[in-house]
């Protein structure tokens, strides 16, 4: 019963708020799907198993002139620190740099995806509160001329449900916000971590380098 009276209030809402109630609703759900999408993205990143001893593993790897053995441990545990590392070293003949920047970049997009379209939730829906509410009252006076209706508070109803539109705009971007601002700073700190993981690994690697043609030098001799 309490579920029908709370559809049937919410449902009032969206009738007395007028057309532009629904670019609205439309609004607040395509920013509850992306913040949930994007919570279930982060909260699969975290859960990657043994994150930390694959990574160390892996640049143990690199740095003994292992690429292959490092590869293979990252394609058997992906997740963007070791795809962008792997990336690197299956290109590296041709740019080690260039590929991990490629990588990075691509990694970057995949969190990023969705802000674009929270950031425009934020911008567009007090706009649209706002634009309902005008139209709400031009529609309110229009219907005072037509009636030519002496005393004017009959239409201050028609005048608080078209301010509806801009209350609920608000509450749509104010509740966006909070998440959006919690996902960019994610982000500002995955990229930061990501930047000092690339350097360890670049130098894991020219290490590497150096340990691969060390070996090839040495072992002639060994063989004579």
């Amino acid at each position: 019963m309490m579920h029908v009276e709370g559809f049937d209030a919410a449902w009032s809402v969206i009738i007395k708020g007028g057309p532009v109630m629904w670019p609205l609703l439309i609004c607040s759900l395509l920013s509850v799907t992306i913040t949930i999408e994007r919570l279930l993205f982060w909260w699969r990143q975290r859960m990657s198993a043994r994150r930390e001893e694959l990574l160390d593993m892996l640049l143990q790897r690199t740095e003994c002139g292992e690429f292959d053995q490092a590869i293979q441990i990252a394609c058997r545990y992906p997740f963007a620190a070791t795809r962008i590392l792997a990336a690197g070293l299956k290109h590296h003949a041709y740019g080690l740099e260039g590929s991990l920047e490629v990588a990075a970049g691509d990694e970057i997009a995949r969190m990023k995806y969705g802000l674009t379209a929270l950031d425009t939730v934020i911008t567009l829906a007090p706009l649209l509160g706002i634009l309902g509410t005008v139209m709400g009252i031009i529609h309110s006076f229009r219907i005072l001329e037509a009636v030519e209706i002496q005393d004017p508070s009959a239409v201050i109803s028609g005048l608080a449900e078209a301010l509806i539109t801009t209350a609920v705009g608000l509450i749509i971007a104010m509740v966006t916000l909070v998440p959006y601002n919690v996902l960019v700073s994610k982000i500002q700190r995955e990229a930061r971590r990501l930047e000092q993981i690339i350097a360890q690994f670049e130098v894991a690697y020219k290490k590497g380098l150096e340990y691969a043609d060390n070996h090839r030098l040495r072992k002639p001799e060994g063989a004579h």
